[in-house]
């Protein structure tokens, strides 16, 4: 990723967090953090990926909730960033938290069951 799109991604980062602390007038948004933001090179497009406290219904909730407030986050990214051309933007769900805790679960059982060996 060259330093442009770096930066534009962390603009991007910057901005739509701000505008997710601050609310959308969305009730399917629940409590979202952005994760990460993929940048293509030529700035065409770029992937907001986020996680949602609660379960999958939540997170597919807010995703549409998200995906129907599109139009609204480039408008605000367009007053911050100073590129010619905003980005397209697709949210998409992290799932890299979940997998994450349920290795970490795995582990721990693991660990449970030979520290039981020991014995």
């Amino acid at each position: 990723m060259s330093k442009r799109s770096e930066k534009v991604a962390e603009a991007i980062h910057e901005t739509v967090s701000s505008l997710l602390s601050r609310g959308l007038n969305d009730p399917r948004i629940g409590f979202v953090t952005i994760t990460a933001v993929d940048i293509t090179e030529d700035l065409s497009l770029a992937r907001i990926y986020f996680t949602a406290i609660g379960d999958e219904a939540s997170g597919k909730s807010s995703e549409a909730g998200l995906n129907s407030a599109k139009g609204f986050i480039r408008k605000e990214l367009g007053r911050v960033l100073t590129i010619r051309h905003i980005p397209e933007i697709i949210f998409k769900y992290d799932h890299s938290q979940e997998y994450g805790n349920r290795i970490d679960s795995i582990l721990r059982e693991i660990g449970r069951e030979h520290d039981g060996d020991d014995s």
